[in-house]
């Protein structure tokens, strides 16, 4: 069998199970040179964390197994399009390919809806739905001055 079905139906595996055992129904896999290197469902419900999906789980994981914050040359299969914060936490990690089976328009007909956040994303600050409000103060910049200082820093 293709490896990348292998894979993408390892993640779809991975929301079922996810499912039911009381999870959403969500899974990602992550694989560097051939080898699964990580592999998660949603646990938002069971950890009341809003940032547990599937992607960024393994993401964590990935991480932590190969003790670096940079995923190149990994690729992630979700059982679904990655939602924005997993999107934007796939290109923090620099996660060299993405392969996803069901769309956000899938996800939207059973409950998960991202399109809010895809639309608030695009708005300028001041019209966004949830106020964001910026506060100079005299040290407003500090840590970025004291971080550009820093010579023994690690560059991200």
């Amino acid at each position: 069998m293709d490896k990348h079905l292998t894979h993408i139906n390892e993640a779809i595996r991975l929301a079922v199970e996810n499912v039911c055992n009381g999870g959403g129904p969500f899974g990602a896999v992550i694989v560097k040179d051939g080898e699964i290197i990580a592999c998660s469902g949603n646990t938002v419900t069971q950890t009341n964390d809003p940032t547990a999906h599937a992607e960024v789980n393994a993401i964590r994981e990935a991480c932590r197994r190969l003790e670096t914050f940079h995923l190149e040359g990994c690729a992630i299969y979700s059982s679904c399009e990655p939602c924005p914060m997993c999107l934007s936490a796939i290109y923090w990690a620099r996660i060299s390919e993405v392969y996803y089976a069901a769309t956000r328009e899938d996800a939207a007909e059973s409950g998960f809806d991202d399109s809010l956040i895809y639309d608030e994303i695009a708005k300028p600050v001041g019209k966004r739905f949830i106020p964001f409000i910026e506060m100079k103060v005299d040290e407003t910049t500090k840590p970025f001055r004291i971080w550009q200082e820093y010579e023994d820093k690690t560059r991200y």
